[in-house]
């Protein structure tokens, strides 16, 4: 009987452990994905990957702002994997929003890869961590995952080892994330969520 038990608990840890996300976009021209928003450019999806270069007339036109993939997936503690492309990017953002607005986010450059929290009645975003070495890489493509868990975000960026970011604003329930880039072209492919 404890044999059993023991079995089917290991049987049930294993299936937790590898549970597999709740949401893959498989990014293939004959695969609807009611989650996914793709906005302010002509992005042109197929064979695994999502592909766009930013329209400057556009930019201008959404404040500044560039093409971006919106996916309405409500999450609290998740974890989210991408990897991504740039050609001639200014920036690439991942961010997760709430109800309220921005609650975690991560911007990467030529200068590094910033790590943000937005303090609920705040009207500034603040900076949680830099990682200055965590720069965009030119026609390679770069790996990321983002596990949240209450108010600790550890990022994965590339083979570079994992970091930590704290802070409270992380931990409210998010109901989407998304993935932009200012300038140039990106391509993103294996974008996934999963609790």
């Amino acid at each position: 009987m404890k044999r059993q038990a023991l079995s089917l608990l290991a049987l049930a840890a294993t299936a937790i452990v590898t549970a597999a996300p709740v949401f893959t976009d498989p990014f293939t021209e004959a695969t609807a994905v009611p989650e996914r928003r793709a906005m302010r450019g002509d992005w042109v999806i197929a064979e695994g990957i999502a592909k766009c270069t930013q329209d400057d007339e556009l930019y201008k036109k959404n404040k500044d702002h560039g093409p971006i993939l919106f996916y309405d997936l409500p999450t609290r503690d998740a974890t989210y994997r991408f990897a991504f492309k740039p050609s001639g990017c200014q920036t690439v953002v991942f961010t997760l929003n709430g109800e309220g607005g921005h609650v975690f986010r991560m911007v990467t450059s030529s200068r590094g890869t910033g790590f943000r929290a937005f303090p609920p009645g705040d009207e500034k975003s603040i900076q949680t961590r830099n990682e200055p070495e965590w720069k965009l890489a030119e026609g390679t493509w770069t790996e990321v995952m983002v596990t949240l868990k209450g108010q600790t975000a550890t990022v994965k960026f590339g083979d570079r080892d994992p970091v930590t970011v704290e802070h409270g604003s992380y931990a409210a329930a998010k109901v989407n994330f998304s993935l932009g880039f200012s300038f140039g072209t990106l391509e993103v492919k294996g974008i996934s969520a999963g609790e």
